[in-house]
């Protein structure tokens, strides 16, 4: 069917992707800098002629064209790039040290920049490649300077590609996360923050992995043929709302 390369593929987010690409018969590279969980998953996921383990540091470009050369020399191609692994750290403003925003922008932004560059040449027209970003790239969030500025600068690179990789027939689509109930969130926000949540956001809980998956499978797909440069927030509304929510809830709902 085709080849993937997932980034941020043990677990969460990334790994929900992996099996829905699998489940369409494609092969699928899966990269992650945890290699024990890596391998854990692919051991789980039981496919070893179809999958593929990269362990790969994104914030090393060495170890980015490692990994992918290792793809090319397995599977040969790229049909879909899922730019999904990132760093986060949650510090006030004036708190965050340089060396842990400057990681925050290697891993989450030049990591997807120099791995797109490494791909592009072994694409063809027709492939695709959704970056992982956040609603926190589109509205600022408590704590999160650096997480967030990396995001919203993944978003103009999801652009700039777009443009450029447009004249080789390449997609190129960013999908923006709202909360999800992933291990990272579950280990991070407190009761208070989910109830927070809850109440800024319209369909009232947490996404799932799968439900962002199917977002990222649909932008690499044939049926988005026509769609390249954009944002999908996959994020239950928060995005799209202001203020008066929870009164409009207990007025109306």
């Amino acid at each position: 069917m085709g080849i993937a390369l997932i980034t941020g593929a043990a677990r969460g987010i990334g790994l929900a992707t992996a099996k829905r690409f699998l489940a369409d018969g494609y092969s699928v590279a899966m990269l992650d800098i945890e290699r024990e969980t890596l391998t854990r998953s692919l051991e789980a996921i039981g496919e070893p002629e179809r999958t593929l383990a990269l362990h790969c540091d994104l914030g090393d470009p060495r170890a980015i064209a490692q990994a992918v050369a290792e793809l090319k020399a397995r599977f040969g191609a790229v049909d879909a790039l899922v730019n999904n692994a990132g760093v986060a750290v949650f510090k006030p403003a004036l708190e965050t040290s340089h060396a842990e925003f400057q990681r925050t922008l290697d891993v989450n932004l030049t990591g997807p920049f120099l791995t797109t560059q490494a791909c592009v040449p072994l694409m063809q027209p027709g492939s695709a490649i959704v970056n992982i970003t956040s609603i926190s790239g589109l509205r600022a969030s408590a704590l999160r300077v650096a997480y967030g500025t990396s995001k919203a600068a993944l978003e103009h690179l999801t652009k700039q590609f777009a443009l450029e990789l447009s004249v080789l027939g390449i997609r190129v689509n960013a999908v923006a996360p709202g909360p999800v109930d992933t291990a990272m969130a579950k280990a991070v926000h407190s009761p208070a923050i989910r109830a927070d949540y809850h109440d800024a956001i319209p369909l009232g809980r947490y996404g799932l992995e799968e439900e962002l998956a199917e977002a990222i499978f649909f932008l690499c797909s044939p049926r988005a043929s026509y769609i390249t440069g954009q944002v999908l927030a996959v994020d239950g509304g928060f995005d799209a709302i202001g203020i008066g929510l929870p009164t409009f809830r207990k007025d109306f709902g």
